[in-house]
């Protein structure tokens, strides 16, 4: 039998009978307190379980893990935590009753936080003859929704009229639904925290967007403290794995619940995973307003105005904020607009992620929105490049080609590693989206970067100049200093960590290359100072004259500017400097080599007076040029031999 979990949440006023109702469709009294028995008034969440079959498959179950919220003015702060990750809203209305205050304000917060699908049910149906005017009553208050569309059924919780099609309606709708999605990103937003006796810390929450499995090592944000699965529940049953859409219960591990004074686990926290590390105190967002009253909330009709403390409503956490808007001072009813929010503390959360802003009083709800920075800096949000890049994104939330390319035209360079981690889409599908993109010339890979193709081919040209004017400044020097050519290229770039992979790139096209700690242009060519290039071809011709036997540095260089002359020829590697007593030309050490090498070949090891003999030089040159071979690891001594050495011939495919 193939079972789907989903979430189902109720929503309406008080005294409508959501928790008589979700009794009725579960068996299971979601009033778990005993102030809530004794008041009969429902204060926080409340949890329930019930399978319904599907109607027109009876191998397929729909397993609901059903939120029943509190209806009172004084505890929406507490729905808000429980209707965040639902898929289904039950919308509850008394057929005796009207739609009142907390019905309309449970509504827009529905729409606040995105949930699509909702069902009304006419509860207390067995007390009016004809429910038809209050269908109708409710239908009017629905048009102006994204739920105008709703079906409403008429219910007795007390009778069980009409729950059988309520169910039903259901099954209808989730069946059209895919199933909560798994992205590998999951996150348990925190409801519930307590300690039963001998098992130490238990949360509770609606998993979202990836699964745990007992044993995995979490993180719990924003403490970012880490933690281990012990165990995993749902609907009171151990599992090895929970997956989205489940209600889950998780025994953590090295972690307590927060108290006064203490810091702990708190509603709110969130259960992750430990590669999603980052917390910010700004999130940029788009923040919008309903047009629609509450009945008794004055203050709903009152902007929004600059600078404004206000409770920030994410997953189970109410976080105390400020709102900065940008080109305007106030944000009325029905009204948009992208703003910071600016918070007390770090807070945890994704790009697509939603939210409700309710006033500090807690009176009632003032508008909701979309989180479209999760990691914003308060000094960009009013520059050009952030506005804009805000706008895109709000234009296309669900875009994944928009969230890569606003990253790429604002920073010009992304990091590979993290890209959009924090965000509602997949990995594999951002790595597909990066590969289409690459193919299309859009972005280049550039190591441990992603970058924008355009832009970084002009900081390749400009880092480019940058050597070729220094050649033409210094032509004595054989290139650019990487000491000076670094910090330079750093003013081209946003983050330090492209310079290297603007030197490997400048290489990798084949116009540049290093030398020792330079990097030049393949066609420069170092030349002498006039005033010294007599010097230099007096040295290279006296070293050509005789080569394994040639002047020693103090007769070849005896002056400063032939001392100058000898050093510049040494740098670009026309001379290789051996010590006090020797320098030859590079070409003519080269030589000797190889015949060092072939002479080791044939004869296996030879004596010092052996190699003097077969170079025909003297101990004064022969002596330095073992000495280089020993130190490039081609020769090594034994006892009063040089043998070729072992690392060499496996190099060369000979050991």
């Amino acid at each position: 039998m193939m079972r789907k979990p989903y979430i189902v949440g109720t929503a309406g006023h008080i005294d409508h009978g959501k928790s008589t109702l979700v009794e009725a469709l579960t068996g299971t009294d979601p009033d778990r307190l005993p102030e809530e028995k004794a008041r009969g008034m429902t204060i926080d969440l409340g949890f329930a379980h019930v399978d319904i079959v599907d109607p027109e498959n009876s191998n397929s179950v729909f397993s609901l893990g059903v939120v029943d919220v509190p209806g009172h003015a004084d505890f929406v702060k507490n729905m808000v935590a429980g209707v965040g990750s639902i898929d289904l809203a039950i919308i509850v209305v008394a057929t005796d009753d009207r739609w009142m205050p907390q019905t309309e304000e449970h509504v827009q917060i529905l729409e606040y936080l995105g949930v699509r699908s909702a069902v009304v049910a006419l509860t207390k149906s067995d007390l009016v003859d004809d429910p038809a005017e209050a269908k109708e009553n409710v239908r009017k208050k629905l048009a102006t929704t994204r739920f105008a569309d709703s079906e409403i059924v008429p219910v007795s919780a007390i009778g069980g009229d009409g729950l059988e099609e309520l169910k039903t309606v259901m099954a209808r709708i989730l069946k059209k639904m895919s199933p909560p999605a798994d992205i590998g990103k999951p996150r348990l937003h925190i409801d519930r925290t307590f300690s039963p006796r001998g098992v130490g810390t238990v949360v509770t929450g609606t998993l979202s967007n990836g699964s745990f499995s007992k044993g995995d090592s979490a993180m719990v944000q924003p403490l970012n403290e880490r933690t281990t699965i012990r165990n995993l529940q749902s609907h009171n049953n151990n599992l090895e794995q929970v997956v989205p859409g489940m209600r889950t219960a998780i025994n953590l591990s090295d972690v307590g619940i927060g108290k006064r004074e203490r810091k702990g686990i708190h509603r709110g926290d969130v259960v992750t995973l430990s590669r999603f590390d980052q917390t910010s105190q700004q999130l940029d967002v788009m923040i919008e307003r309903c047009s629609r009253e509450v009945a008794g909330q004055p203050a709903m009709t009152k902007p929004i105005k600059q600078g404004q403390r206000v409770r920030i409503h994410h997953g189970g956490a109410s976080l105390p904020a400020r709102i900065q808007f940008h080109g305007i001072r106030n944000l009325m009813p029905g009204e948009s607009c992208l703003a910071q929010l600016r918070f007390d503390e770090p807070v945890f959360a994704f790009y697509g992620d939603r939210f409700v802003i309710r006033d500090w009083p807690k009176s009632c709800s003032l508008g909701g929105g979309v989180i479209l920075d999760s990691h914003a800096q308060a000094q960009r949000f009013r520059t050009e490049s952030q506005q804009q890049f805000l706008q895109a994104r709000a234009d296309a939330l669900e875009d994944l080609n928009v969230a890569v390319t606003t990253l790429l035209t604002r920073d010009h360079a992304v990091a590979k590693e993290g890209l959009l981690s924090q965000s509602r889409f997949a990995d594999e599908a951002i790595e597909t989206e990066i590969a289409k993109l690459g193919d299309g010339g859009a972005l280049e890979d550039a190591g441990a970067w992603l970058v924008d193709r355009d832009w970084w081919s002009s900081v390749l040209n400009k880092a480019g100049d940058l050597v070729r004017t220094y050649h033409k400044d210094h032509a004595d020097i054989a290139g650019m200093p990487l000491c000076d050519l670094r910090p330079a290229i750093e003013g081209l770039v946003p983050y330090a960590g492209l310079v290297d992979a603007a030197l490997t790139a400048l290489e990798s096209a084949g116009y540049y290359e290093r030398v020792g700690s330079a990097l030049k242009h393949k066609e420069h060519r170092p030349s002498l100072p006039k005033e010294l290039k007599v010097a230099g071809d007096r040295i290279l011709k006296e070293l050509a004259t005789n080569p394994l036997e040639p002047p020693n540095p103090k007769e070849l260089a005896p002056s400063d500017g032939d001392y100058k002359a000898l050093r510049f020829l040494i740098e670009i590697g026309q001379v290789l400097d051996l010590g006090d007593k020797c320098a030859l030309l590079t070409s003519s050490y080269e030589k000797a080599k190889n015949t060092v090498i072939e002479y080791l070949k044939a004869n296996q090891k030879a004596t010092v007076s052996e190699m003097r003999q077969t170079l025909g030089t003297t101990r004064r040159v022969l002596m330095p040029i073992l000495d280089r071979l020993d130190k490039e690891g081609v020769t090594i001594r034994v006892e009063d031999y040089r043998v070729l050495s072992r690392s060499w011939l496996r190099k060369q495919g000979l050991g």
